[in-house]
This record gives C-alpha cells, sequence and structure tokens, in this order.
C-alpha cells in the first residue's frame, strides 16, 4: 500500500513542477498509452475497456485543440490534424476496429517524436 501512495505522490509532483513542454509530451506519451491498450482490448474483444481508453485519447485531443494558441499560423494545421484524428477515433469506436486505432498511433507517435525534436533543439539553444 505504501509504495502505491509513494509512486502516486512521485507522479503528482512530476506533473506540478514539470515545464509546459513537458506536460505536453506527457500528454502524447498518455494519448499514446491509452490508445495501445485501446487496440490490445479490441483484440480481445473487451469493448467496454476499448471505449474508455478511446475517450481517455480523444480527450487528450480535446484539450490539445483547447490549448492551441491561434495567433500563430501553425496552429490552424495542428487543428486540422487534431480534428482528423477526432474523426478517426470515434470511427474507431464505433466500427471496433483496431486498424484504425493503429493509423492514429502512428500518427500520435510521430507527433511525440517531433515535440521531442523541438525540446531538445530548445534546450540546445539554452
Amino acid at each position: 500500500m505504501t509504495n502505491k501512495h509513494g509512486y502516486a505522490a512521485y507522479a503528482n509532483n512530476r506533473i506540478m513542477t514539470a515545464t509546459p513542454g513537458e506536460l505536453t509530451l506527457m500528454l502524447y506519451e498518455g494519448a499514446i498509452k491509452f490508445c495501445n491498450i485501446a487496440v490490445e482490448a479490441m483484440k480481445k474483444k473487451e469493448l467496454e475497456k476499448a471505449h474508455v481508453n478511446i475517450i481517455k485519447v480523444e480527450n487528450i485531443i480535446m484539450e490539445f485543440q483547447a490549448t492551441l494558441k491561434h495567433e500563430y499560423p501553425v496552429s490552424k494545421d495542428f487543428d486540422q490534424v487534431y480534428s482528423y484524428l477526432m474523426k478517426r477515433l470515434v470511427d474507431a469506436n464505433v466500427k471496433k476496429d483496431p486498424e484504425v486505432l493503429e493509423e492514429v498511433l502512428e500518427h500520435l507517435r510521430t507527433m511525440r517524436d517531433t515535440w521531442k525534436e523541438v525540446m531538445r533543439t530548445a534546450n540546445a539553444g539554452n
């Protein structure tokens, strides 16, 4: 029981002390994790578990969309990508199609890896 509370405290502290860039990376990692869980759940016909995890991914994508800074031209591009991912997540959930989730995963991994590179480049400039 103590280990569980210790980990929760560590995780909470990690979030509370993270930079905005680190929080964005954590969100990408979370979306990938939940999407992977949904894929495996669909393959095992655990449809409720798949649904719950797809909703978690959708919530993360909605957070990304809500926090876009629209004064930057690239925000429109990100908004379109996020809208596309939301549509594909709904498709996957309705059709119970793990292949659609695999496509979403591919996009999420690419976006995460690009974000890691942005963070690395920004940190190298400091």
